[in-house]
């Protein structure tokens, strides 16, 4: 069971000073079996208070509200925090989707998760559901030869899409990041009808050369029958492991961003996010990223989800 020491910080700054920077934070460990929280301190500028709530989805979330003027926002999570998968717990590799549709069928919550984003090349993912389902395999089956189609069909290179690229851009570039990999998955399981959802966290470095380690990652989670939720990573082709902590689950990257808001203000800015993971030998891994974002157009400027361009890896 390792433990892991993870430094996590969002830091803005403005050329000139903006006001009434409200902000939605999900940097909070998801509640689950798999994991412990051992301590967590938050630091943000101001000293703000924290209205702390459970999401739809079950994230814990809070809002936070600097109406003063301030040319700087720095949000500093430090976190300590025990992964606890049992090794021993097998994935039911058995049940198929009769089982499945009798467990969700009567699910609102599930049937929820299986509903497709309407798009408009969804033709090339009924192409992809074509070559991986067989009605005698069983879900989990299914799932793992999803995952395996993406890692081996889609290139894994950074700085091509953002948060705004759509599952249409990701189909026809044939490549991105961990958050496109989810999506494109999310969006062949639920037109299968497998209740699946976009998980955000991060992928603790092992020295096993993953893609992703050491910054904020995204993957997906499975409704399998008779087991439960399994989480799986297409950008590495793995089942979820005790290296990966997850912080928030919803639909998509929209529901599980770590932080988004708004300010006023017409100002450049200038992101830093820093993640540094430490291990119990002392040990540590460190990735520091810049992004230059776009000058307002609005008085009310920026969506502060902005920071996944330089996090989710």
């Amino acid at each position: 069971m390792p433990t892991f020491r993870i430094h996590h910080i969002t830091s803005y700054e403005y050329d000139r000073p903006v006001t009434e920077s409200v902000n939605e934070i999900r940097i909070f460990p998801y509640q689950c079996e798999e994991q412990e929280v051992l301590h967590q301190e938050l630091l943000i500028t101001g000293q703000p208070e924290l209205l702390i709530f459970n999401d739809y989805w079950g994230n814990k979330s809070a809002i936070f509200n600097l109406p003063a003027p301030h040319k700087e926002l720095v949000i500093e999570s430090n976190l300590v925090v025990r992964t606890t998968m049992d090794a021993d717990r097998r994935l039911n590799f058995n049940t198929g989707f009769e089982s499945l549709h009798a467990e969700t069928q009567q699910n609102i919550s599930l049937l929820e998760l299986t509903k497709a984003e309407p798009i408009i090349n969804q033709d090339a993912i009924d192409d992809i559901v074509r070559q991986i389902y067989q009605p005698w395999k069983s879900v989990a089956a299914t799932v793992q030869d999803c995952c395996q189609y993406i890692f081996q069909h889609f290139s894994y290179i950074k700085g091509i899409t953002d948060i705004e690229t759509t599952v249409d851009e990701i189909l026809e570039f044939k490549s991105g990041v961990c958050q496109d990999f989810a999506h494109v998955m999310l969006q062949v399981l639920k037109t299968l009808k497998i209740p699946s959802r976009y998980v955000s966290g991060y992928i603790c470095p092992n020295k096993n050369g993953l893609r992703g380690e050491g910054a904020t990652h995204a993957w997906v989670e499975s409704w399998i029958p008779g087991y439960g939720w399994a989480g799986i990573d297409p950008t590495n082709n793995i089942w979820v492991t005790n290296t990966h902590v997850k912080l928030a689950v919803g639909r998509n990257f929209t529901d599980c961003s770590p932080v988004k808001g708004t300010f006023k203000g017409p100002a450049i800015q200038r992101l830093f996010v820093l993640v540094s993971i430490g291990y119990e030998d002392g040990h540590h891994f460190e990735e520091r990223n810049l992004v230059t974002l776009p000058v307002s157009q609005e008085a009310n400027a920026r969506p502060l989800h902005q920071d996944e361009i330089a996090m989710q890896q």
